[in-house]
């Protein structure tokens, strides 16, 4: 069984953590907290590595860890650090292409497919930077298997 992972925005740590109370995962449609939010099966972990490594260069082993929020026996509620989406807004074409190509290197990765695909992601997580700094917002993760 695969985990799902849900992004969001919230103002604040009491208003994120309400969400999965007020929703059951299989209902969460893309605007629960006036964010549109994204879903996709790649971890909050991973995505933060990915920016801030690939787009901001800070080494690995400087990528701060996640902050939980709720941990519930059926789901978890983490908060993402702002660093991970604040670089996105402001980044041109040619960063987010570099960013894709250095990514799809790494070891595990499957090279020029994964490359487009990062790409695409890197895109999503632009809009969703956008959305978040509009709303005033943090980003959010709601984590369910």
């Amino acid at each position: 069984m695969g985990v799902t992972y849900k992004y969001f925005g919230a103002p604040d740590g009491a208003t994120a953590a309400r969400v999965p109370i007020s929703m059951r995962p299989e209902e969460l449609g893309g605007d629960e907290l006036g964010m549109n939010g994204m879903f996709t099966r790649i971890k909050p972990e991973t995505m933060a590595a990915m920016v801030l490594t690939g787009i901001q260069g800070v080494p690995l082993h400087k990528v701060p860890p996640l902050e939980l929020v709720v941990l519930h026996p059926d789901y978890a509620v983490v908060k993402l650090p702002m660093t991970v989406v604040d670089p996105l807004r402001d980044i041109s074409e040619e960063t987010v292409g570099a960013a894709a190509f250095i990514w799809s290197t790494v070891p595990d990765r499957g090279g020029p497919r994964d490359a487009y695909d990062v790409y695409q992601l890197l895109h999503e997580w632009q809009d969703f930077s956008h959305r978040l700094h509009e709303a005033g917002h943090q980003p959010y993760c709601l984590v369910w298997p």
